[in-house]
């Protein structure tokens, strides 16, 4: 039996743009299984990918023994390809035909750029992911086309990134006024569920007949089809910014200390706009510290967002017309 060991991410976002890849790879070996190698908050994205063998979740031990693990699991095959996006020692550890492994520096480009360029390719595929029939029915039962959909993420995985709630209240309200780009669209909260806390202040600022509270309440691959369905997203540098993006929805990425040049939404339906400071003023400053910084988006203001959104809304509905 032909098989595939793809080794990617920790992180969800970062996954997600490796998507692309892996489709590639899909495609090119028709008659293999595949093994995925990821982190744990990843492993979901991958449950449904076509003739898959098995999804190898890394939980992270000390002295790297994740790596020795995986190398145990994975040895004593024959690889028809390995392609190990992480750069690790287990792909040289293993018999296969075709090795593909990501060097330290990627080079310029954005991430999906640098990936496709470890497998050769010039023309960067983007971002895909698989779903089962569960996943659509259980996204049709959530989200109706009746009546449009804001989609927002006000979370990130560090605080420095997290543009401050209230302004994510103000930015809802002008969308979905009645000269705003979604007049009376309901709208959904995105997130997982240790970030609820954190987004209390903008569910507050929607009213209940127009909220829909999707923070920790449905699955990645759910939570994907679900933002297929609605109308445009908002949020941070983020997991389920890329989510959106991936999903094909305009996706508006929100960027301060964190490279808009290698990770902003991937795709001609995505668009990002960022803090007055630069990504090296924000993370110079004395005392900066990212486990423990509070927001460095203040310098992003309601006004540029809504200009950004409007400016995006209407570039997609000229190339829909």
């Amino acid at each position: 039996m032909k098989r595939v060991l793809f080794i990617t991410s920790t992180r969800i976002g970062d996954a997600i743009l490796s998507t692309g890849i892996l489709s590639w790879l899909i495609d090119r070996y028709p008659e293999a299984r595949f093994t995925i190698a990821c982190g744990p908050a990843a492993a979901p994205l991958f449950s449904a990918v076509p003739r898959l063998e098995r999804v190898i979740a890394l939980e992270k031990q000390s002295w790297s023994r994740h790596w020795f693990r995986l190398w145990l699991q994975c040895a004593p095959h024959v690889w028809s390809a390995v392609v190990d996006l992480r750069g690790s020692a287990v792909s040289y550890g293993v018999i296969c035909a075709n090795r593909f492994v990501k060097r330290s520096n990627g080079g310029d480009g954005h991430v999906v750029e640098q990936l496709a360029r470890v497998v050769g390719l010039s023309d960067p595929p983007p971002p895909r992911l698989w779903t089962a029939p569960e996943h659509w029915q259980e996204a049709e039962r959530i989200i109706s086309r009746a009546t449009p959909v804001l989609a927002v993420g006000p979370a990130a995985n560090w605080r420095g990134k997290e543009w401050p709630t209230h302004r994510f209240g103000e930015l809802v309200a002008r969308l979905t006024a009645p000269n705003g780009i979604l007049p009376g669209a309901r709208v959904a909260l995105f997130g997982s569920a240790s970030e609820r806390r954190r987004a209390e202040e903008v569910r507050h600022a929607i009213h209940p007949d127009r909220f829909i509270d999707l923070m920790g309440r449905v699955d990645l691959l759910t939570a994907y089809l679900c933002l297929r369905r609605c109308a445009f997203y908002i949020g941070n540098d983020s997991g389920t910014m890329h989510l959106a993006a991936a999903a094909g929805t305009p996706t508006l990425g929100l960027f301060g200390p964190s490279r808009d040049e290698l990770y902003r939404p991937w795709g001609p339906h995505c668009a990002v706009v960022r803090t007055t400071e630069s990504f090296e003023e924000l993370t110079s400053r004395p005392g900066y510290d990212h486990r423990t910084t509070g927001t460095l988006m203040g310098g992003l203001s309601v006004d540029a967002v809504v200009a950004a959104a409007a400016k995006l809304w209407r570039r997609c509905q000229e190339k829909a017309a």
